[in-house]
């Protein structure tokens, strides 16, 4: 095990290059590994608080038991850290990346992404996980370098590259439009990605994928039966899982290595066929017991598929970094998919939620021409700075954007009403 300057000290599997940070500090507590303070400041970071009122699936506030992105990423970490412990990950990198992993979530989810990334069109776009990387080294006020620049939370070289899912720029992979960098963190993300090899992902990110599909694919559906979006006769309706199945099918099965209906139909057959499914949600004890079981028998078939399926392939030890590749059965991802179509179809596709998602593209692109033309008064001090620094209009759109980026879903709705009164 090699050590790098700007390195915190040994952690059992990982070298001295993982634990290097970009911008030197001084070790403040030596009782806590370079992996502990990683996860600690994310836990504390202002993007983590600010995901209690960003939309999940449904708008918070609607009620008091749907998810938000923050109670969906702390799902996301338990699940995560248990899985990535079992294959020998340090549990506080995994935790980190998972906390990490949706950060940069604009106001109102994905739909919201969509508004944003057209916004952004003279800037490079936008991209939630690009936004997530541009937060922990850049956004988030923590470390300061010696010219004066802000290094973001300056997490570790191993934490960071845990949180990339997409490891490249805009138009580097392939069919996917996703991304995990700007064109103007590039610096930073050549020096997280050094030694890793192209295009790859690194293990522990890996597990930080799948633990976020596990967790959003199975709690999206919980959220569902207990708002009574979705009924267990109509999961059996023949014409309701056609529809699902075609949605799995379209939007969740990877291109790469496609599903036809039949098999779809089959596999959702198993997975309804298994009896922890409640028979109906009515909202007594007896059936909020039997839905939470549900969810906890769901998380630990696909966590121990995986975990199984690894082991199978890479032995007993300590799997970390690039020595290893997550395992996911391909029956366990079509299970998946499925779980997804159905918050799709029941959820998203309502003509309810189809008619307030228009609203809420059309507030995101209204704000950011109305900060636009009231920058750079209108916009926070943070971004105040960077737009009068701004070499030239691309990247004074780029703070426009990272401001809207910020915000939550209610401070976006009342500052569009502020500047637009």
């Amino acid at each position: 095990m090699h050590t790098t300057a700007g390195a915190e000290g040994a952690v059992t599997g990982y070298t001295g290059s993982d634990t290097e940070r970009r911008t030197r500090e001084q070790r403040k507590n030596r009782a806590r590994g370079p992996f502990e303070r990683d996860r600690a400041r994310v836990l504390h970071s202002s993007a983590l608080r600010r995901l209690a009122a960003k939309t999940q699936v449904v708008r918070p506030g609607v009620s008091d038991f749907p998810r938000t992105r923050l109670t969906h990423s702390l799902e996301c970490a338990q699940i995560g850290r248990e899985l990535g412990n079992s294959l020998g990950c340090d549990p506080d990198l995994v935790e980190a990346a998972c906390l990490s992993h949706d950060l940069g979530h604009p106001p109102f989810g994905h739909n919201g992404e969509r508004a944003l990334d057209e916004a952004a069109a003279d800037c490079g776009g936008f991209e939630g996980n690009a936004q997530s990387l541009r937060l922990l080294v850049r956004l988030e006020g923590k470390v300061i370098d010696p010219a004066g620049e802000s290094a973001g939370l300056n997490l570790t070289r191993a934490t960071l590259d845990a949180t990339v899912k997409y490891p490249w720029h805009r138009g580097g992979g392939g069919d996917t439009h996703k991304f995990n960098c700007y064109p103007d963190d590039t610096a930073v993300f050549s020096w997280l990605r050094e030694g890793a090899p192209d295009g790859r992902t690194c293990f522990e990110a890996q597990v930080m994928d799948w633990a976020d599909d596990v967790a959003y694919s199975v709690h999206d559906v919980e959220d569902a039966l207990h708002a009574g979006l979705v009924s267990m006769a109509a999961l059996h309706s023949p014409a309701e899982r056609a529809e699902v199945v075609r949605i799995a099918a379209d939007r969740y099965c990877d291109p790469a290595d496609p599903a036809d209906p039949a098999e779809l139909d089959e596999v959702l057959t198993g997975l309804l066929a298994a009896p922890v499914w409640p028979a109906e949600f009515t909202g007594d004890l007896v059936s909020l017991a039997g839905l939470k079981n549900l969810t906890s028998e769901l998380i630990g078939r696909f966590c121990r598929a995986a975990e199984q399926a690894t082991r199978r392939a890479h032995g007993p030890g300590r799997l970390t970094r690039y020595g290893a590749t997550l395992i996911v059965p391909r029956r366990a991802l079509l299970e998946c998919a499925l779980l997804k179509a159905v918050a799709a179809h029941f959820v998203m596709a309502r003509e309810e939620a189809l008619a307030y998602q228009a609203r809420e593209r059309l507030l995101i692109t209204e704000l950011v021409d109305a900060l636009w033309k009231n920058a750079p008064q209108a916009l926070d001090p943070q971004f105040r700075a960077a737009f009068n620094a701004a070499p030239d209009e691309s990247a004074a759109l780029r703070a426009v954007i990272d401001q809207v980026a910020s915000l939550t879903d209610t401070s976006a709705i009342a500052l569009h009403a502020r500047l637009a009164s």
